[in-house]
């Protein structure tokens, strides 16, 4: 099977996926012109993975007609990239859902979005998948989850208690049926997938999950333990069920009956599982027990009862960076890799995110701007880890870079620049960052990597 070496751009929908989802988005995948696709070919990438608007091709879902200009604005995206080369990799919903279907049923915690989101893969494998390969289905389910309706930071802003200031929401109760929906959404996909398309157009589906990497804060057995309750309580949640075809047992033995039940025709669904997982990674932590030790600052049982730490003895667990999660620890790379091996039988792995920020700095040159040495290192570590692991037998697919561009990042907005190429967001300017330059360099490197090995 073909390595990748994929570089990501932003998300093709506004940070709002209720009502700013079709217009915005109209405004962002015009940013991606002949000139980015001419900066993909420039760096050698043989992929590229953007998110297509639920709202763009069906503004009202089921309840209204396909927006056909919407169809051929992605044709003509699909059909740009395969002219260079560049394999389409897409993902069809990345945190934004068409605001009629929250109006109408409450978005993701009913389950009458499974049919819809159904529909909606449909018509996207209908009309892209002759010439689309690659589809993840939804994009960080588990951070929809939390953030939407634990947190309440995210549309649709529900939470409750000590968890967030709402109007409206359960903390406790409804991440575990919008993220049940989810589960559920993915596999009326996959279904159609399945029976519909995949004979016939020969692609592969997955779904892409936000991932740390997790380090015991101690060798005691209770924080080895509640290390392995924080993997569960944060990706297992959603990939023990597509591919098990049910929750992971530390879930269940603390929430019980909090956890919704699959029904037999669900587990029919649930058996068609998935093609490749997708990870998100960038960083590490460490996890400290809470359930059979006292925490102060310790999540609470709905969440696993552990604590998360970014520092042991004050040393950080990787070096620094200007986001306040996001710490350097490459060696994570390779260690959730192999976990996800071992844990899930060697499913194919694709990483669908990796990357670093820097900080908008009004002050600095444009020179300043672009000698980007830190992101350099970056990749080029998380990289060799990501070797390691495949030497060792890892079925790992790809990896995407993110991002392309500097871009608008979620809450951060423009804050935080994330790309190999710099934006100036006054008049859109694309320049090329050391990165960029560097790019094709550390593919070279890695693939070189890989072949001395099988060889």
């Amino acid at each position: 099977m073909q390595f990748f070496i994929i570089c990501l751009v932003i998300h093709l929908a506004y940070f709002n996926p209720l009502k700013f989802s079709l217009n915005i988005s109209a405004h962002l995948t015009r940013l991606i012109n002949q000139e980015d696709i001419k900066l993909m070919e420039d760096m050698g990438v043989n992929s590229f993975r953007f998110s297509i608007s639920w709202a763009r091709i069906l503004p009202k879902g089921m309840h209204g007609d396909v927006n056909m200009a919407g169809i051929q604005h992605y044709n003509k995206l699909i059909d740009a990239l395969l002219h260079k080369g560049i394999q389409p990799f897409v993902t069809l919903t990345h945190y934004d859902i068409p605001q009629e279907l929250e109006d109408r049923y409450g978005g993701w915690l009913s389950p009458k979005i499974q049919s819809d989101f159904g529909y909606y893969a449909d018509m996207c494998f209908k009309y892209f998948g002759d010439r689309v390969k690659y589809w993840v289905t939804i994009n960080e389910p588990n951070v929809i989850a939390v953030r939407g309706y634990r947190l309440g930071t995210f549309p649709p802003v529900r939470c409750s208690g000590l968890f967030g200031n709402c109007s409206v929401g359960s903390s406790e109760r409804e991440p575990f049926i919008a993220a049940h929906n989810m589960i559920l959404s993915h596999a009326s996909a996959v279904t159609i997938y399945r029976t519909k398309y995949q004979e016939r157009q020969g692609g592969m589906v997955g779904i892409s999950l936000n991932t740390q990497w997790y380090e015991p804060f101690s060798n005691s057995s209770q924080d080895n333990y509640a290390t392995q309750r924080a993997r569960s309580f944060v990706y297992n949640w959603f990939l023990d069920p597509i591919i098990f075809g049910r929750y992971p047992k530390e879930m269940q033995q603390i929430l019980g009956n909090n956890l919704p039940i699959f029904s037999r025709n669900d587990m029919k669904k649930l058996k068609n599982g998935l093609d490749f997982i997708g990870l998100n990674h960038y960083t590490a932590a460490y996890i400290k027990d809470c359930l059979y030790s006292t925490c102060e600052h310790g999540v609470s049982w709905s969440e696993g009862s552990y604590f998360r730490a970014t520092e042991k003895d004050g040393v950080p667990i990787g070096e620094p960076t200007t986001m306040d999660w996001l710490f350097v620890y490459p060696q994570g790379m390779e260690k959730l890799v192999m976990y996800m091996k071992d844990r899930f039988n060697n499913t194919p792995i694709i990483i669908t995110e990796n990357g670093i920020a820097e900080s908008d700095d009004p002050d600095f040159s444009l020179e300043d701007a672009i000698n980007d040495t830190p992101r350099v290192e970056f990749m080029h570590s998380y990289l060799n880890s990501l070797a390691n692991a495949m030497r060792e037998g890892a079925n790992v697919r790809g990896y995407f870079a993110w991002s392309l561009l500097d871009n608008f990042e979620w809450l951060d907005g423009y804050t935080k620049r994330f790309g190999l190429h710099y934006v100036n967001f006054t008049n859109l300017q694309r320049t090329p960052k050391l990165s960029a330059t560097r790019y094709k360099e550390l593919i070279t490197n890695f693939q070189s990597q890989l072949a001395t090995h099988t060889s």
